[in-house]
Protein backbone atom coordinates (compact mmCIF):
# COMPACT_ATOMS: atom_id res chain seq x y z
CA UNK A 1 0.00 0.00 0.00
CA UNK A 2 1.15 3.86 -0.74
CA UNK A 3 1.12 4.70 2.87
CA UNK A 4 3.19 2.32 4.35
CA UNK A 5 5.77 3.40 1.03
CA UNK A 6 5.43 7.53 1.66
CA UNK A 7 6.40 6.50 5.72
CA UNK A 8 9.36 4.37 4.51
CA UNK A 9 10.13 6.94 1.78
CA UNK A 10 9.90 9.68 4.36
CA UNK A 11 12.11 8.33 6.97
CA UNK A 12 15.00 6.95 3.97
CA UNK A 13 15.05 10.85 2.98
CA UNK A 14 14.11 9.58 -0.60
CA UNK A 15 12.01 13.12 -1.64
CA UNK A 16 11.38 12.31 -5.29
CA UNK A 17 9.47 8.97 -4.69
CA UNK A 18 8.07 10.37 -1.20
CA UNK A 19 6.52 13.28 -3.91
CA UNK A 20 5.73 10.64 -6.22
CA UNK A 21 3.80 7.90 -4.10
CA UNK A 22 2.04 10.92 -2.57
CA UNK A 23 0.36 11.66 -6.09
CA UNK A 24 -0.31 8.11 -6.52
CA UNK A 25 -2.32 7.49 -3.48
CA UNK A 26 -3.98 11.01 -3.65
CA UNK A 27 -4.96 9.62 -7.38
CA UNK A 28 -5.79 6.38 -5.87
CA UNK A 29 -8.60 8.32 -3.63
CA UNK A 30 -6.61 8.37 -0.48
CA UNK A 31 -8.13 11.36 1.65
CA UNK A 32 -5.07 13.93 2.22
CA UNK A 33 -5.65 14.39 5.88
CA UNK A 34 -4.83 10.33 6.28
CA UNK A 35 -1.87 10.67 4.19
CA UNK A 36 -0.69 13.29 6.29
CA UNK A 37 -2.07 11.89 9.51
CA UNK A 38 -0.63 8.06 9.05
CA UNK A 39 2.41 8.73 6.76
CA UNK A 40 4.55 11.83 6.49
CA UNK A 41 3.83 12.80 10.52
CA UNK A 42 4.62 9.09 11.34
CA UNK A 43 7.82 8.84 9.18
CA UNK A 44 8.96 12.31 10.69
CA UNK A 45 8.29 10.91 14.13
CA UNK A 46 10.70 7.76 13.58
CA UNK A 47 13.42 10.03 12.23
CA UNK A 48 13.04 11.53 15.54
CA UNK A 49 13.72 8.67 17.22
CA UNK A 50 15.99 7.71 14.99
CA UNK A 51 17.76 10.72 15.91
CA UNK A 52 17.74 10.40 19.78
CA UNK A 53 18.58 7.41 19.47
CA UNK A 54 22.09 8.24 17.75
CA UNK A 55 21.22 6.17 14.94
CA UNK A 56 20.44 9.26 12.46
CA UNK A 57 22.48 12.63 12.63
CA UNK A 58 21.79 16.33 11.57
CA UNK A 59 22.72 15.54 7.97
CA UNK A 60 20.21 12.26 7.49
CA UNK A 61 17.63 14.65 9.36
CA UNK A 62 17.56 17.34 6.92
CA UNK A 63 17.75 14.77 4.20
CA UNK A 64 14.03 13.29 5.97
CA UNK A 65 12.68 16.57 6.66
CA UNK A 66 13.42 17.76 2.69
CA UNK A 67 11.73 14.45 1.45
CA UNK A 68 8.43 15.04 3.78
CA UNK A 69 8.27 18.63 2.18
CA UNK A 70 8.04 17.18 -1.02
CA UNK A 71 5.21 15.09 0.17
CA UNK A 72 3.43 17.79 1.94
CA UNK A 73 3.59 20.60 -0.90
CA UNK A 74 1.42 18.23 -2.76
CA UNK A 75 -0.64 17.86 0.27
CA UNK A 76 -0.88 21.54 1.55
CA UNK A 77 -3.44 23.04 -0.85
CA UNK A 78 -6.01 20.00 -0.49
CA UNK A 79 -5.69 19.86 3.19
CA UNK A 80 -6.32 23.85 3.77
CA UNK A 81 -9.62 23.42 0.82
CA UNK A 82 -10.86 20.17 2.84
CA UNK A 83 -10.64 22.29 6.46
CA UNK A 84 -8.03 20.31 7.96
CA UNK A 85 -6.66 22.08 10.68
CA UNK A 86 -2.80 22.85 12.13
CA UNK A 87 -2.27 21.26 15.51
CA UNK A 88 -1.28 24.66 16.15
CA UNK A 89 0.68 27.98 15.18
CA UNK A 90 4.39 28.38 15.51
CA UNK A 91 6.23 31.59 14.57
CA UNK A 92 10.13 31.01 14.72
CA UNK A 93 12.82 32.64 13.85
CA UNK A 94 16.75 32.68 14.87
CA UNK A 95 17.01 36.30 17.04
CA UNK A 96 17.95 39.64 16.39
CA UNK A 97 21.81 39.91 15.62
CA UNK A 98 22.32 36.21 14.80
CA UNK A 99 22.18 35.13 11.56
CA UNK A 100 23.16 31.19 11.93
CA UNK A 101 20.07 29.50 10.78
CA UNK A 102 20.65 25.67 9.95
CA UNK A 103 19.18 24.65 13.17
CA UNK A 104 16.32 26.91 12.88
CA UNK A 105 15.42 25.59 9.52
CA UNK A 106 15.55 21.77 10.42
CA UNK A 107 13.29 22.59 14.14
CA UNK A 108 11.02 24.96 11.01
CA UNK A 109 10.89 21.30 9.29
CA UNK A 110 10.25 19.06 12.17
CA UNK A 111 7.60 21.59 13.57
CA UNK A 112 6.17 21.17 10.08
CA UNK A 113 6.02 17.35 10.16
CA UNK A 114 4.15 17.05 13.49
CA UNK A 115 1.33 18.93 11.79
CA UNK A 116 2.12 22.63 13.00
CA UNK A 117 1.17 25.37 10.54
CA UNK A 118 5.12 27.49 10.52
CA UNK A 119 5.65 31.47 10.21
CA UNK A 120 9.07 31.35 9.71
CA UNK A 121 10.78 34.71 9.99
CA UNK A 122 14.13 33.75 9.17
CA UNK A 123 17.05 35.09 10.31
CA UNK A 124 18.20 38.36 12.70
CA UNK A 125 14.40 38.31 13.56
CA UNK A 126 13.50 41.69 15.96
CA UNK A 127 11.42 41.25 18.79
CA UNK A 128 9.05 43.34 17.39
CA UNK A 129 8.61 40.98 14.16
CA UNK A 130 7.97 37.81 16.73
CA UNK A 131 5.28 40.14 18.64
CA UNK A 132 3.35 40.84 15.11
CA UNK A 133 3.74 37.56 13.95
CA UNK A 134 2.32 36.18 17.46
CA UNK A 135 -0.67 38.67 17.07
CA UNK A 136 -2.07 36.38 14.03
CA UNK A 137 -2.68 33.46 16.14
CA UNK A 138 0.51 31.96 16.72
CA UNK A 139 0.21 29.91 20.16
CA UNK A 140 4.20 29.16 20.52
CA UNK A 141 7.21 31.56 19.93
CA UNK A 142 10.32 29.56 19.10
CA UNK A 143 13.54 31.35 18.80
CA UNK A 144 16.59 29.95 18.46
CA UNK A 145 20.36 31.63 19.03
CA UNK A 146 23.94 30.24 17.70
CA UNK A 147 25.64 32.79 19.54
CA UNK A 148 26.07 33.32 23.37
CA UNK A 149 26.49 37.55 22.34
CA UNK A 150 22.89 37.14 20.63
CA UNK A 151 20.98 35.23 23.35
CA UNK A 152 19.88 38.27 25.10
CA UNK A 153 17.77 39.23 22.23
CA UNK A 154 15.53 36.17 23.59
CA UNK A 155 14.80 38.06 26.99
CA UNK A 156 13.89 40.88 25.10
CA UNK A 157 11.64 39.22 22.51
CA UNK A 158 9.84 38.16 26.05
CA UNK A 159 9.62 41.78 27.70
CA UNK A 160 8.37 42.83 23.81
CA UNK A 161 6.19 40.29 24.34
CA UNK A 162 4.91 40.94 27.52
CA UNK A 163 4.65 45.12 26.39
CA UNK A 164 2.35 44.01 23.66
CA UNK A 165 -0.03 42.33 26.34
CA UNK A 166 0.14 38.97 24.28
CA UNK A 167 2.70 37.33 26.53
CA UNK A 168 0.08 35.03 28.70
CA UNK A 169 -1.59 34.05 25.22
CA UNK A 170 1.70 32.18 23.75
CA UNK A 171 4.40 30.00 25.00
CA UNK A 172 7.91 31.00 24.39
CA UNK A 173 10.30 27.99 23.23
CA UNK A 174 14.01 28.69 22.99
CA UNK A 175 16.82 26.74 21.68
CA UNK A 176 20.44 26.85 20.17
CA UNK A 177 24.08 25.25 20.78
CA UNK A 178 24.75 27.92 23.99
CA UNK A 179 21.65 27.51 25.05
CA UNK A 180 20.63 25.67 28.38
CA UNK A 181 17.46 25.07 30.51
CA UNK A 182 18.81 26.77 32.85
CA UNK A 183 18.59 30.04 31.12
CA UNK A 184 15.06 29.14 29.62
CA UNK A 185 14.39 29.39 33.55
CA UNK A 186 15.96 32.56 34.12
CA UNK A 187 14.66 34.33 31.26
CA UNK A 188 11.07 33.09 32.09
CA UNK A 189 10.96 30.75 28.40
CA UNK A 190 8.39 28.04 28.55
CA UNK A 191 10.28 25.80 27.60
CA UNK A 192 13.81 24.58 26.37
CA UNK A 193 14.52 22.00 23.25
CA UNK A 194 18.29 20.80 22.63
CA UNK A 195 17.36 19.53 18.81
CA UNK A 196 14.94 19.76 16.62
CA UNK A 197 13.21 15.93 17.22
CA UNK A 198 12.68 17.29 20.96
CA UNK A 199 11.39 20.40 20.13
CA UNK A 200 8.83 19.17 17.85
CA UNK A 201 7.93 17.02 20.97
CA UNK A 202 7.85 20.18 23.04
CA UNK A 203 6.20 22.18 20.49
CA UNK A 204 3.17 19.25 21.37
CA UNK A 205 2.83 19.24 24.90
CA UNK A 206 3.19 23.47 25.09
CA UNK A 207 -0.30 23.38 23.01
CA UNK A 208 -1.78 20.45 24.82
CA UNK A 209 -1.45 18.41 21.58
CA UNK A 210 1.09 15.91 22.79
Amino acid sequence: MELKEIYEGVVSGNAKKVADDVQAALDAGVPAEKILKEALIPGMAEVGARFERNEYFVPEMLISARAMQYGLNKLKPLLAASGVEPVGKVVIGTVKGDLHDIGKNLVAMMLEGAGFEIIDLGVDAAPEKFVDAAKKGAQVVAMSALLTTTMPGMKTTIDALKEAGIRDKVKVMIGGAPVTQAYADQIGADGYAPDASSAARKAKELVGAA
